[in-house]
C-alpha cells in the first residue's frame, strides 16, 4: 500500500465536510460523557484497524460503559455497550442532520443518556446552524474517506515512532474531531501563566510549555495538507533555528511561527518516513533549545530510558 498517498484537498472537499461534522457529532459525545483529562485528552478519537473510536467511557455518569466507532472500510458507525448489544448505521447517504438524528436515536435505543451542551459546528463557518437542521452537507464518497483513514493511519504510525523518542510527559497521538487534525505533544513541566482573558479552552490546553507535532488536511486558510509544528508559548527568535528537510518552512501565524512542511513535498522525498521524523525532530529541537529544555536528558533514543539497555550486550540466545 502506498505511503503517503494523494489527498489534495479540493478533490474531497466535499466528503471532507460532511465528515467534519459527522466527526464533531460523535465528539460532542465524547467530551459529554468521558472523565475529564488534562489538556483535554479525554475528548480526541484514537485510530483503530478500521477507522476511529471514541475509547470506552459511560459508567461513571451512570450510563452504561460504551463506545462509538467510526468504520471506514464497512463505512457505517457502530455504537456499542460493554453488555454485547449495537447498533450500527451506515455513513453512506446522510446529511449532518440525519446522522446527527439517527446518533441520537441510537443512543437513547441503548439506553445511554447524553445532552450535547452545544449541538451546533464549533469553529466552522455554519457554526450557527444546529447539526439537527444541517441538510446541506450530505456528500460522502466512501473511498475518499477510506483514503483519509489511511493516510491518519500512516501519519499516526510515523507519530508514534517520533514520540518514543522523549521520556518526559507526552500525549497521545490523538485525532482532534474540532480541527480534524491528528496531533502529538512534548511538555517541559513548566507552568505558563497566562492572561485572564484567555478562554478556558485554549488555558487548559496550554497550561504548561508543550511543543506539538502533527498533520492536518487543510481547509480555507491552508489549502493543502501539511505536517506542522509549533511551540507554545513561543520563544523569541524561533523563526531563525533551521528546519530539515530543505522544503520545510516557518510560516508567520500572528505573532508566532508555525513550521510547515507540505504533504505533496513529503511525497517527492526518496524516503517519506525519514523526512517527516526529521522535520519533527528539527522543529522540536528548535523549540527546545530557544526555550532552554534539557535536549539530551529527556533523550529517549529507541524508546529506551535505561543507558546500559542502549548498549548491546553479548548473545546469551544461542550456545
Amino acid at each position: 500500500m502506498e505511503l503517503f498517498p494523494p489527498i489534495p484537498l479540493a478533490e474531497w472537499r466535499d466528503t471532507k465536510e460532511t465528515l467534519h461534522r459527522f466527526a464533531q457529532i460523535v465528539g460532542k459525545v465524547r467530551l459529554a460523557a468521558s472523565t475529564r483529562r488534562n489538556h483535554w485528552w479525554n475528548v480526541p478519537f484514537h485510530l483503530t484497524g478500521r477507522g476511529t473510536t471514541t475509547r470506552p467511557m459511560g459508567q461513571v455518569d451512570d450510563n452504561p460503559i460504551f463506545t462509538v466507532d467510526f468504520d471506514f472500510v464497512a463505512h457505517r458507525l457502530v455504537v456499542s455497550t460493554l453488555d454485547g448489544r449495537e447498533i450500527s448505521l451506515p455513513l453512506i447517504g446522510q446529511s449532518v442532520a440525519s446522522f446527527h438524528d439517527a446518533v441520537m436515536g441510537s443512543l437513547a435505543a441503548l439506553g445511554i443518556r447524553v445532552q450535547l451542551d452545544v449541538p451546533r459546528p464549533f469553529d466552522l463557518p455554519d457554526s450557527g446552524r444546529p447539526f439537527a437542521e444541517d441538510t446541506e452537507h450530505a456528500i460522502y464518497d466512501p473511498a475518499q474517506a477510506n483514503r483519509y483513514w489511511r493516510v491518519l493511519s500512516q501519519v499516526a504510525s510515523v507519530l508514534e515512532e517520533f514520540a518514543a523518542g522523549y521520556s518526559g510527559k507526552v500525549s497521545p497521538v490523538h485525532h482532534f474531531w474540532h480541527t480534524f487534525d491528528i496531533a502529538h505533544s512534548r511538555f517541559s513541566g513548566s507552568h505558563v501563566e497566562q492572561p485572564q482573558q484567555i478562554d478556558p479552552v485554549t488555558r487548559e490546553a496550554y497550561s504548561r510549555e508543550v511543543i506539538s507535532f502533527g498533520f492536518w488536511f487543510g481547509d480555507d486558510t491552508f489549502p493543502e495538507p501539511a505536517f506542522y509544528s509549533y511551540t507554545a508559548p513561543e520563544p523569541a527568535h524561533l523563526a531563525e533555528e533551521p528546519l530539515r528537510p530543505a522544503a520545510a518552512r516557518w510560516l508567520a501565524r500572528g505573532n508566532s511561527h508555525l513550521a510547515v512542511l507540505r504533504y505533496d513535498e513529503v511525497r517527492t522525498e526518496a524516503d517519506p518516513r525519514a523526512a517527516v521524523l526529521a522535520f519533527y525532530e528539527s522543529a522540536y529541537r528548535a523549540g527546545a533549545r530557544r526555550a532552554g529544555w534539557e535536549i539530551e536528558r529527556m533523550a529517549c533514543p529507541g524508546g529506551v530510558t535505561d543507558p546500559q539497555l542502549r548498549t548491546p550486550g553479548p548473545d546469551t540466545t544461542s550456545g
